[in-house]
């Protein structure tokens, strides 16, 4: 590794081998070339003088890419395209004339665009799927486990620990959604020529238009799509790029909120992230365990959620049939989109993998604030005792008000039961009050809410994508 020079983080410590290499210029270049050869073949099939051994001749090369040679071409011609056609004709001396023929540059360019992000988003969709299913494993095993809800930060009526992450898994449902709306919907630009008018090859196929509409389909076919967009310039729409990443932008928003919550479980000490053995939280405060992974999770999504704005700004100012100030942002702003979403989903499957769940301080919060949320059902046994329903109203308001002194302004226990029992418009005691402790009786149906949601809505989700189950995410630092 190179240490005088700077180094991408997204490579380095975050995104996966697979995802990286989807971004090679490996990947980029061999793509090319499987484009090359599909279009010769194309050619061929529809009645173009190009041999079979020309089309052996370029299969026989296609991975073996001669970056020096481009590169030493490039300098003298300044262009990429041209550089590996030169690069690719020097080892195929028999079909150098015949790569390329009728195309431009976008040919080879942009359908490599639009394939490597279909070959990424699906990697993204396998990854999302097992968040999902660890995820519900997570909502499966807690989903009768009482805890404090919150509104506005502040206790409110409980909840579960594993309705609380059907919220989570909610949002991630809604983000495959998306994925797979627009994975369905990608389409290879095929090859429109200079200006998407396809002028070259009617001119290739002495004015047949049939051909000419033949040659996207087949392209198409051959690189494993449907078809190909039935418009464009010389180049795709630029709102593709825009679409995707909006796509990507919504998964990190899930996460991101996935993150935050767990950063303030963590604060309660009531949920923690993993944290190894050895590891070390505080280089100056040793009893520390900072939920670094979450902040990752949440350091990462801010930058994806404000990577978004690229492609928007790309695909808004395009000139008429194309411009080339897309370019070196495409370069940019899409692979890194891709590698910050690949390591927060390796993240979040991290995360979620390894979670520490301590129902005992659970269990001590809730109660310690049970007694408000109670209150309701506390004057309901009181008027069937005998009491007035607007009198203990305004009491337990008042205890309550008490109450909340005690803890706030003196450091005291919450002692609402205990002032309830000493008011004789009650009629209750202590014991009878300890006996509306039960949290169950407040958390409505978290139970049922999450066991319908797992088997109704979670459940035939993973059935439908059991081919991608299984997968164990790994961290690089």
């Amino acid at each position: 590794m190179s240490t005088d020079r700077y180094q991408s983080p997204l490579s380095e410590r975050y995104a996966s081998k697979e995802m990286q290499y989807i971004f090679s210029p490996d990947k980029k270049f061999r793509t090319w070339r499987r484009l090359w050869i599909a279009l010769a073949e194309t050619e061929q099939e529809l009645g173009l003088p190009v041999t079979d051994e020309q089309i052996e001749e370029l299969k026989a090369h296609k991975d073996d890419i001669n970056y020096d040679v481009a590169k030493e071409r490039e300098a003298l011609v300044r262009h990429d395209v041209m550089s590996h056609v030169y690069a690719y004709g020097t080892q195929c001396p028999k079909a150098k004339g015949i790569i390329h023929l009728g195309a431009t540059s976008c040919y080879v360019g942009d359908n490599t665009d639009i394939i490597v992000m279909t070959e990424a988003l699906k990697l993204v969709k396998k990854k999302l799927v097992n968040v999902i299913s660890e995820l519900a494993g997570f909502a499966e095993q807690y989903k009768d486990q009482p805890t404090l809800a919150f509104t506005h930060f502040q206790p409110a009526q409980p909840t579960t620990v594993g309705k609380r992450a059907t919220l989570w898994l909610m949002d991630l449902k809604l983000d495959l959604d998306d994925l797979d709306y627009l994975i369905g919907s990608m389409r290879l630009l095929g090859s429109k020529g200079t200006t998407g008018t396809q002028a070259s090859f009617l001119e290739l196929f002495d004015g047949d238009h049939e051909k000419c509409r033949r040659v996207d389909q087949r392209i198409a076919e051959k690189m494993g799509f449907p078809g190909c967009y039935p418009v464009s310039g010389q180049t795709y729409s630029r709102k593709v790029d825009s679409r995707v990443l909006s796509v990507l932008a919504g998964i990190a928003q899930s996460a991101h909120k996935f993150s935050n919550d767990i950063r303030l479980l963590q604060h309660l000490k009531e949920i923690e992230e993993p944290f190894e053995k050895n590891q070390i939280g505080s280089s100056a405060m040793a009893y520390k365990r900072n939920p670094m992974r979450s902040e990752r999770i949440a350091s990462l999504a801010n930058y994806v959620m404000a990577d978004m704005i690229n492609p928007m700004m790309v695909a808004s100012t395009q000139w008429f049939e194309r411009t080339l100030d897309d370019s070196a942002n495409k370069r940019l702003s899409v692979p890194e989109g891709f590698l910050a979403v690949d390591g927060i989903l390796d993240l979040y499957m991290n995360v979620v993998d390894g979670l520490v769940v301590y129902p005992k301080v659970i269990e001590k919060r809730l109660m310690s604030e049970l007694p408000f949320m109670a209150t309701e059902n506390i004057m309901m046994d009181a008027v069937k005792a005998g009491g007035d329903r607007q009198e203990l109203h305004e009491k337990i308001r008042q205890l309550s008000m008490e109450a909340g002194k005690n803890v706030k302004v003196n450091g005291g226990d919450n002692n609402l039961l205990e002032l309830i029992a000493a008011d004789p418009a009650f009629n209750l005691s202590l014991e009878d009050l300890k006996k509306t402790m039960d949290p169950s009786r407040y958390t409505g149906r978290a139970k049922e809410q999450t066991e319908e949601f797992l088997r109704d809505v979670i459940a035939p989700l993973l059935e439908e994508n059991q081919e991608l189950l299984g997968l164990k995410a790994e961290i690089n630092v």
